[in-house]
């Protein structure tokens, strides 16, 4: 499960990832990485990174979606200590499959492999 100082909330910390961060794409889902940003919206002291989910309509209904989103914020969490410290992570889900393990590792890797070394 991941932790609630981890959980990614307001629409516009999601909006500032999803349109100037990192961005990897498979067939099945968009991980977004925006690095050290300067956003007034975060009122806690913590730089702890903080992850996001997006799962629309088009995956299922509202079964499937809960069921995804429990599954990604369980694989998200096992790479909570491979993201710097101060940066948001946001998970766009493309479609359903059974497993999306195999498909996040790699995203995961090549995100943070566009990260500058500077950081």
């Amino acid at each position: 499960m991941l932790p609630a100082k981890n959980r990614l909330r307001t629409s516009k910390d999601f909006v500032l990832t999803t349109k100037t961060g990192f961005r990897a794409t498979s067939l099945s889902l968009v991980v977004y990485l925006k690095t050290n940003p300067n956003n007034p919206t975060n009122t806690s002291n913590s730089s702890a990174p903080l992850v996001g989910l997006i799962v629309n309509k088009s995956v299922g209904g509202s079964v499937v979606r809960h069921r995804v989103s429990r599954q990604l914020r369980h694989l998200a969490a096992t790479h909570i200590s491979s993201i710097p410290a101060d940066s948001r992570l946001v998970i766009r889900v493309l479609r359903n499959q059974p497993n999306y393990e195999v498909e996040l590792n790699e995203l995961m890797a090549k995100v943070l492999s566009k990260i500058p070394v500077a950081l």
